[in-house]
């Protein structure tokens, strides 16, 4: 490869970073609201379910780390969570009242965090190639057209829902309502 194709490589790989910079963006500052609601909730709390609210802190937090798996198999990063994840976390899986079923809040809050780093740092390097590709799922063709449609929806529709869930549940407990909202 020329010194021009490498050029016109890393020209085309920015472009892709800055088009992905708001989705990274608002990612980021979904998980950071996340963080924020469960940082005054015990690692028992993190599991109750009041008034029939199924998706508790720890399953909303283990959830998105999971999708972020997803996600990664998508666009070539390789597995690194437990095999029982989608067990736990995967869509359709049941939210346990239990705490000693799952991880604590501390071990929690550092897999997210290095989910999302590694999630990040996957888009960052993708092209617009990569990220105009056809989603490679025909069952999803329809909502995810593209990577890029099904980055997009996951990493900010996605999480902004489950982001939202954990705010209903904390009404729902009786905590105090956040310093900030999440807009």
């Amino acid at each position: 490869m020329n010194v021009l194709n490498v050029n016109e490589e890393k020209t085309r790989t920015a472009a892709a970073t800055v088009v992905m910079h708001p989705v990274l963006h608002s990612f980021a500052y979904g998980l950071d609201y996340l963080r924020e609601q469960i940082a005054d909730v015990s690692d028992g709390g993190m599991v109750a379910q009041p008034n029939g609210i199924m998706n508790h802190p720890n399953w909303v937090v283990g959830h998105l780390t999971y999708t972020c798996q997803l996600l990664g198999g998508i666009i070539g990063v390789s597995e690194w969570l437990p095999h029982d994840s989608a067990e736990r976390y995967g869509t359709g899986s049941a939210p346990q009242a239990d705490a000693k079923l799952y991880e604590t809040k501390d071990e929690l809050l550092k897999i997210l965090a290095d989910a999302q780093a590694r999630i990040s740092e996957a888009v960052e390097r993708l092209d617009e190639a990569e990220l105009n590709a056809p989603f490679p799922d025909e069952s999803y063709l329809e909502v995810f057209p593209t990577i890029r449609h099904a980055l997009t929806q996951v990493l900010v529709g996605h999480t902004a829902n489950h982001v939202g869930q954990v705010s209903f549940w904390r009404r729902a407990m009786g905590l105090p309502p956040m310093r900030r909202s999440f807009e």
